[in-house]
């Protein structure tokens, strides 16, 4: 099944081109206008299906926003 062999190849392919296109992208638009928070978390989402470092990254960042979110609910007095 050649075929398949090739369906699954380039779906990887696609989703890493996507993957990097949407990080770039994102980073480009921390310094211009946009959505670029959310354009890397996309980014590395779909990399993290391929790659460890981006699976890493991504947890650190999820980490980081817990954090931050816990930090703005707390009770001042």
């Amino acid at each position: 099944m050649p075929f398949v062999r090739v369906f699954h190849y380039s779906k990887r392919a696609a989703k890493i081109v996507m993957g990097f296109v949407a990080l770039f992208a994102g980073v480009v638009m921390l310094v211009t206008p946009g959505p670029g928070w959310a354009a890397i978390a996309v980014g590395l989402v779909l990399l993290s299906s391929e790659f460890q470092w981006a699976h890493r990254l991504l947890q650190r960042i999820k980490e980081k926003g817990i954090q931050i979110r816990d930090s703005l609910r707390k009770p001042t007095r």
